[in-house]
């Protein structure tokens, strides 16, 4: 496979959705990680996924990039208005040749200081993916993922049970046991991001 090939199958995709992905069989990690520095920052709307020789390309789509700053803004303001420490890594490509796995987050976040990998991910899904970002983040040791989906999170938190690791759907974040999730989800409000944000400080100050 090329990158070119790999490209050229996405450049295009159909007006109808709003995000497009195409998924390559038989993909070296080599040709992934060649993949990604021939892409580098010139389409920052694409979105490579890597499961054990499987490659996902996604293109974002407005929509998908308004939300991931929407709840970027008020995660910041959580962890601003609780001084919680964090570090924000944004959407910084993470992989691991050793267990063939390699994504980019939507958002995520080291707590406390910096760490070669994100303690919280957080995945914004519009449309059925093709690939088990479950799986990759297992494989990369993310305690948790926050799945924002048809205007709700659903929480998973890495367990590891007889030296098996498995994420497991928990109702509040174990990392951030303080952060009302329902809240938090109530103030991503895309018509007005500046006036949601400062509406969901003020109530954390309230609190």
């Amino acid at each position: 496979m090329s990158s070119q090939a790999a490209f050229s199958a996405i450049a295009s995709p159909p007006e109808q959705s709003p995000e497009q992905r195409v998924v390559l069989q038989g993909v070296s990690w080599h040709q992934y990680e060649l993949l990604l520095v021939t892409l580098g920052d010139d389409f920052p709307a694409l979105r490579l996924s890597y499961l054990e020789s499987t490659l996902e390309i996604m293109t974002n789509s407005p929509l998908h990039e308004e939300l991931k700053s929407m709840i970027g803004m008020l995660m910041e303001a959580y962890f601003q208005e609780t001084r919680t420490r964090f570090h924000g890594i944004g959407s910084a490509t993470f992989r691991q040749a050793a267990k063939q796995r390699g994504l980019e987050p939507d958002e995520c976040y080291c707590l406390g200081g910096k760490k070669e990998l994100p303690d919280l991910a957080i995945e914004v899904v519009l449309s059925s993916g093709l690939i088990d970002k479950l799986d990759i983040y297992k494989g990369l040791g993310v305690t948790e993922v926050w799945v924002w989906e048809a205007r709700k999170f659903t929480l998973y938190h890495l367990r590891s049970d007889s030296h098996l690791e498995r994420y497991e759907q928990v109702e509040s974040s174990e990392l951030l046991p303080d952060c009302d999730i329902g809240l938090l989800a109530s103030y991503i409000k895309l018509e007005e991001q500046f006036d949601a944000v400062m509406a969901f400080r003020d109530q954390l100050r309230a609190n």
